[in-house]
């Protein structure tokens, strides 16, 4: 019999029952929600008269569309008002702990799950939210529901959930100085294509995997979901282990040993089979940048945008259509374009590490005087850490203003909206059509080149400053 692989064995273990020619019946550990998939499934329990099953299971906090200005002033926005509002109410009416605006623990959902130790190896983890995918980092099996599903997790603390492929995609080598794990995801959608994940769940391996920190893994399998995948996960180790120890709702003392005893089970067995298979070389990753209207179409920030004839005749159209948007010419240089915005936050690239190599970068330098510069936290605790350790003073000092924690420009939900025609260079995981605003035009990079771009009010290589 073939080996397992890791995704096999967590899901294996949380199967409850199988519908015969159809999808499993999953538990689930732990249910993360927001304001904006919540307020229906709240409604749905309530219509059917019945309770939550188990709401110590289930963690909330807004993070969508609240302000990152003014915190402790009520929401002016009234439909961002309500749903915050409705969330509280909800939590308080079925007992669910919940991380509100100005809580030391409030920030958004996929940066406070792993940050205060809720996340851990092998649990299953859901979230009506795309990219919960994050939290496979820690070698959990972890994906994003839709609000009719939030409600069966609120109900039964169950899912049904069709079984996904298995992927398994090893990055060998060893990155060169300026390259991070934004560019290492960028660079394996723009190679697989925005949809070539379709079906599958990935395992991300390889020596440049296990030479990440969390926060590096966490950027790349939140991006998982931009290829089309289900989710993404990575084996735990030592550095997994280190992060989650002492965390608030982690394991302590004994506990903590015996877990850390189970987790080191966590890895995919040396004769398990994937149902697809693929390696890429470190040596060819640079730092990239998506030019286009989906996270597949990216390039290393050195290189032309692909002339048309490059271009798979069966998607031609989408592509001139989609540069027509982002008003680039194919063929054309990608460095070098004028950059009105940038963004650095959301739950891809808003955690401490990132903030620290912006504040590095700029150190010393100033903010190009047309760039308008947008640095959100993740999270409380990130903003609190940016204030010990002299980021927010660097910032300052080189023109930079850090807002208040969520999900902020990523999704424009809220009042960070980049105005149409404007281009931005965004840390965050979607560059699709007026993403950041209506008419915006959004392209997709590290913390490092976004940094770059605001210092030289242009798309720049990072490494030319380093």
């Amino acid at each position: 019999m073939a080996g397992k692989t890791l995704f096999d064995k967590i899901w294996d273990k949380h199967v409850v029952d199988e519908i015969k020619g159809g999808p499993s019946v999953l538990y689930i550990d732990r249910h993360l929600i927001h304001e904006v998939t919540s307020p229906q499934a709240f409604a749905g329990i309530e219509s059917r008269g019945i309770s939550l099953f188990r709401p110590e299971n289930t963690v909330a906090t807004p993070d969508h569309n609240v302000p990152t200005v003014d915190q402790h002033l009520s929401i002016k926005d009234e439909l961002s008002r309500f749903q915050v509002n409705k969330l509280t109410e909800n939590c308080e009416k079925h007992g669910v702990t919940l991380y509100g605006l100005n809580h030391p623990y409030h920030g958004i959902v996929h940066v406070i799950g792993p940050e205060l130790g809720i996340t851990q190896p092998g649990l299953t983890m859901v979230c009506g939210d795309s990219h919960t995918s994050t939290h496979g980092a820690f070698g959990s099996v972890a994906f994003g529901i839709g609000t009719s599903e939030v409600e069966m997790v609120l109900a039964t603390q169950c899912i049904l959930q069709p079984k996904p492929k298995k992927m398994r995609i090893t990055v060998d080598g060893e990155l060169a100085k300026g390259v991070t794990a934004k560019d290492v995801v960028l660079y394996i959608i723009a190679k697989i294509s925005a949809s070539g994940g379709t079906g599958y769940f990935i395992e991300y391996a390889g020596s440049v995997i296990r030479s990440l920190s969390m926060e590096g893994r966490m950027t790349v399998c939140n991006m998982s979901i931009e290829s089309g995948a289900r989710g993404g996960l990575i084996a735990p180790d030592q550095t997994t282990f280190d992060y989650v120890k002492g965390r608030e709702f982690a394991p302590s003392g004994d506990d903590f040993d015996q877990a850390v005893e189970r987790w080191k089970l966590l890895k995919s067995d040396d004769d398990a089979v994937f149902d697809k298979e693929l390696h890429y070389d470190a040596a060819d990753i640079e730092p990239m940048i998506t030019y286009g209207t989906n996270p597949g179409m990216g390039a290393k920030i050195k290189d032309k945008i692909p002339a048309v004839e490059e271009i798979d005749p069966a998607t031609r159209e989408s592509y001139e259509k989609s540069l027509a948007y982002m008003g680039f010419d194919a063929g054309s240089p990608i460095a070098g374009r004028k950059v009105d915005y940038i963004f650095v936050g959301s739950c891809t690239n808003g955690r401490i590490e990132d903030l620290r190599e912006v504040a590095q970068f700029v150190k010393g330098k100033r903010k190009a005087e047309h760039v308008t510069a947008w640095i959100v936290p993740g999270s409380k605790q990130v903003e609190e850490q940016a204030h010990e350790e002299g980021i927010t003073e660097i910032l300052e000092a080189s023109g930079f203003k850090l807002r208040q924690p969520g999900c902020s420009a990523c999704l424009a939900m809220n009042d960070d909206k980049v105005p149409e025609g404007m281009l931005a260079v965004a840390t965050s995981n979607r560059n699709f059509e007026g993403r950041q605003g209506p008419g915006s035009r959004t392209m997709l990079a590290s913390p490092l080149t976004a940094a770059a771009a605001a210092v030289t009010g242009i798309i720049s290589d990072p490494r030319s400053l380093l």
